[in-house]
This record gives C-alpha cells, structure tokens and sequence, in this order.
C-alpha cells in the first residue's frame, strides 16, 4: 500500500498559495460587490477606459486567485500577479506622503516579493502542476 508523504515544504507552499490568493479573491469580490467605487477610483487615477481596466482587474485577480489555489500553471500565474501587484502599487499607491498610501504601497512590494518566490519554486507536491508533471511522466510515447 502507498501511502502519501507530504514534507513541511509541501504544506508550507499551499498554506502560503492559500494566504497570498485571500487577498486577490477579497479584493476581487469587493470589486464585484462595488463596481461604482472602484471605476470610481480608477477614474480619479486619470486612467484611460476605467470600464475596461474594472473588468481586467476584476478578472485577473478572482482568476489568478484560483489558478493560485489550484496550483496550475503557478509560476506564470506568480508572475502575472507579481507584475501586477507593482504595477497597481506604482499607479494607486505612489503617494508616499500618506502613511496609508505607503503601507499599500509596500504591502503591494512585499506580495510580490512572495509571488516572485512562487515563481521559482513552484506550487508543491499539493497542486495541479504536480498531478500534471506525474500524469506526463508516466505516459510514454506511442511508437507507429
């Protein structure tokens, strides 16, 4: 009988894919719950087609939440939302002055500073990329 053996490194990884993702689906759901305030806030940025950048942001971050969760595709999708954090720490975030601004602002840095080491080692043995790269290595080509 064989039995599953999953390390500290295995746990540690989907315990922090789970705790790095809450804050995209909290702040995408909030963007769901709230469309208004959010264009609103894109609108006072002086960003070009608010609408559409609600609609990107709303999509990545409750796609890339679960994507993340899941572990599939956890390196592209670490850096995807490590690209995004910088971005939207730069754009929303870059009044330094306000104390609050500049605890966004570095929250944002140290997410993807997170997500960057994501990018690097993968999402564990607790994921779909595992089940993935398992399933391609016991296939074995057809010889014709």
């Amino acid at each position: 009988m064989k039995t599953l053996n999953y390390s500290g490194n295995d746990v540690s990884l989907f315990v922090g894919r789970l705790l790095i993702a809450a804050i995209f689906f909290i702040s995408g759901v909030l963007k769901l719950i709230s469309p208004g305030s959010t264009i609103g806030y894109i609108t006072a940025m002086g960003l070009p087609a608010p609408v559409l950048g609600y609609v990107g942001a709303l999509v990545l971050e409750l796609a890339c939440a679960t994507l993340l969760v899941l572990g599939y595709r956890t390196r592209i999708v670490a850096w995807v939302l490590a690209i995004y954090c910088v971005v939207t720490a730069v754009i929303f975030h870059h009044a330094l002055a306000d104390q609050n601004q500049m605890f966004n602002f570095l929250k944002n840095l140290a997410m993807a500073g997170g997500l960057l080491a994501f990018s690097n080692c993968g999402a564990g043995i607790l994921s779909v990329d595992r089940l993935v790269s398992r399933r391609a290595s016991t296939v074995t080509p057809s010889t014709l």
